[in-house]
């Protein structure tokens, strides 16, 4: 089993998203686009555990938070704000199906390694640093037993990288290929990102 894309929820927990934001104080004031971007996921991938570990003291942080409570209301799930030992925190909570993390956060990086993900895998969005880590650098940051099998890197805002985490037996994007099909492949990887690249062969 694995998480599946849902365009009707993914509007659903957008609008309800947008409203929450516009009915509070928190208003958007140019800060949105992170927010309305994962309230969208959060709802699209039927989130049933949403956990954002935020830094409290960007100026976009309760933004975020309230567009994720309203898109975790929409699919029925919970909602979960780590605000401080992240370690503690994230353990009690078991099959975590989307994590948004403030790179800005000093212990983001323990944040990603507590997170234990649900058997249908997890999505995990790093935005706000605006920095690129790459695939291969955040994979090393995850628990034992997981492995990205798709990244992506989106130019909202600051930049967002998301993650799709796959959990027990099955290939890496940064796993060795067999030598046997490496011919069929060629394989490319950027040098600053650590990210790879595969072409298939005509």
């Amino acid at each position: 089993m694995k998480l599946v894309w849902c365009p009707e929820t993914a509007s659903q927990a957008f609008i309800a998203g947008v409203s929450a934001l516009s009915e509070s104080e928190h208003g958007p004031a140019g800060s949105a686009g992170v927010a309305e971007l994962v309230s969208a996921m959060a709802g699209g991938w039927n989130a049933q555990l949403v956990v954002e570990a935020p830094e409290v003291s960007a100026p976009d942080s309760a933004v975020t938070s309230l567009a994720l409570a309203a898109a975790a209301q929409r699919t029925g799930g919970r909602y979960a704000r780590v605000l401080a030992d992240a370690d503690r925190a994230m353990v009690e909570m078991d099959g975590v199906d989307f994590l948004v993390v403030d790179a800005r956060r000093r212990d983001a990086a323990a944040v990603l390694a507590a997170a234990r993900p649900g058997p249908r895998g997890m999505v995990v969005v790093r935005h706000g640093d605006g920095r690129r880590r790459g695939t291969k650098a955040l994979e090393a940051s995850m628990a034992a037993g997981t492995r990205v099998v798709r990244s992506v890197y989106l130019p909202i805002d600051k930049g967002v990288e998301v993650l799709h985490v796959g959990v027990g037996k099955g290939p890496s994007i940064q796993a060795r290929r067999s030598p046997r099909g490496s011919n069929r492949w060629i394989r490319h990887v950027d040098q600053e990102t650590g990210e790879e690249h595969l072409f298939r062969r005509q």
